[in-house]
This record gives C-alpha cells, sequence and structure tokens, in this order.
C-alpha cells in the first residue's frame, strides 16, 4: 500500500471514530465516569488537584444516550482542597469527592421559577444539625433538638449570601457515620474557599435549581483531574 494511501486511509478512520490525529479521549466527561447514578442529568465538580480551593462545575444531560453540556460555572471548594469521601472527616474543611444523590433544595430566598426539585425555605427555626452525638445527626431540624448543640450545628438563615439558594449533597447523608462529616451541600459563593462545600455564582445556582428534574435521577461527581480521587474513577 503507498505511504500517502494508509495516510488517508488512517485519518479516514480517525474521524468516523469522532477524533482527530493526536487527540485524547474526546468523549464528554460523563461519558468517560465509572459511574453516573443511573438518571439522566449530573454535575460534575471537578477540581485540578487535591489542594485546589478552585475548579469548574458543569451540569449535563443525557438524551438517547448522548450527554450534552447543559452549562457550566467556576467552582469553589473547601478551604483546605478535596479529600476522598469515604475518608474524610468533619471540621477538616475538606471537599468529599464521590458520587452522590441530590436530595432536596433550600434557601433564605424563595425557589426560582420553573424549580422541580423539592425546595425547602429557610425559616427563623431551621437548623442543620452537624452533633454527632445527636440523633438528628447531619439532618436537617425544625427547630433544634434538646440533644443538638447549637454550637456544633448550622443555623441556616445566618449564611444569608451562602444559603439563598442551595442543594443538598447526599454525602453521609443516607446512613450517616459520625464524625465524617454533615451539611455538604451546592451553594452559592461566599467570600471566599468553603468549609467543605461547593460552591458557585448566584445566577449559575439559579440555573442549576430551573435545570435539575427529579424524574431523570439527578447526581453530583465530585473529584481530580487525575489521581487516586479522578472524578473518573466515580
Amino acid at each position: 500500500m503507498r505511504p500517502g494511501l494508509a495516510v488517508a486511509l488512517a485519518s479516514a478512520s480517525l474521524m468516523l471514530l469522532g477524533a482527530a490525529p493526536g487527540d485524547g479521549d474526546t468523549a464528554p466527561l460523563p461519558a468517560r465516569l465509572a459511574d453516573t447514578g443511573g438518571g439522566d442529568q449530573l454535575i460534575t465538580a471537578e477540581a485540578p488537584a487535591l489542594d485546589s480551593t478552585s475548579g469548574t462545575l458543569t451540569w449535563w444531560d443525557r438524551r438517547d444516550g448522548q450527554w450534552t453540556k447543559a452549562g457550566s460555572a467556576p467552582a469553589r471548594f473547601g478551604a483546605r482542597g478535596l479529600v476522598e469521601g469515604a475518608a474524610r472527616q468533619q471540621g477538616t474543611n475538606t471537599t468529599p469527592t464521590g458520587l452522590y444523590d441530590l436530595p432536596f433544595g433550600f434557601g433564605i430566598q424563595p425557589a426560582p421559577a420553573g424549580t422541580s426539585v423539592d425546595y425547602r425555605p429557610v425559616k427563623a427555626d431551621s437548623w442543620w444539625c452537624e452533633d454527632n452525638d445527636s440523633t438528628s445527626y447531619n439532618r436537617w431540624v425544625e427547630p433544634l433538638p434538646a440533644d443538638c448543640r447549637s454550637a456544633e450545628s448550622e443555623k441556616l438563615s445566618s449564611y444569608t449570601t451562602q444559603y439563598t439558594y442551595a442543594l443538598v449533597i447526599g454525602f453521609n447523608y443516607e446512613r450517616p457515620v459520625r464524625g465524617r462529616g454533615a451539611g455538604i451541600f451546592l451553594h452559592v459563593n461566599g467570600q471566599g474557599a468553603t468549609a467543605g462545600c461547593v460552591s458557585v455564582p448566584s445566577d449559575a445556582m439559579q440555573e442549576i435549581l430551573r435545570w435539575a428534574n427529579p424524574a431523570r435521577a439527578p447526581h453530583i461527581a465530585i473529584g481530580t483531574a487525575s489521581g487516586d480521587t479522578a472524578i473518573t474513577r466515580y
């Protein structure tokens, strides 16, 4: 076979596969994940490395078996970066990596028009119990139970910017392991890195709330670009 013909045939084959010579894996990020939660909506929160406090959050739709980007925004992570979710410890200001569901939304402001997720209004007596000794550990409570110390919990209305709009991230939520961490949310940016949550600008948070559809089982995957906590592992 003539060398020129061989090159032409190879290039044509690459084009049929959706790649150009020299390209790496061009499949959309969700298609490269080990698991996406089984639904047709996914949020990816990707940081360059474990010690990163910023990265990119993207939300995706799957239609006819193909993942397409619905939106993207700069994201912030914990002040001490990220850590494998199963190894996280409470109070470390780290964002847990892993794949999680999104149980419900909440906010100081009413839900944006078009929101279909369960959305709870923050009231004066709305708390998130983070007391390891409480039977309500890692749960929304109204009012604060007697066995949940206020000093170990978050009064949600106190976070007037961050909790304007938010989604609960299902980290350590279904069967809470005490000491692993509580109150991990996707919320509006504060002044800097988070205490372990993921945050985005307010307009992006509102867009995500309008986009998320419980019937399509949205999940969030949090991870790094490579290494043991690479987002593609989850």
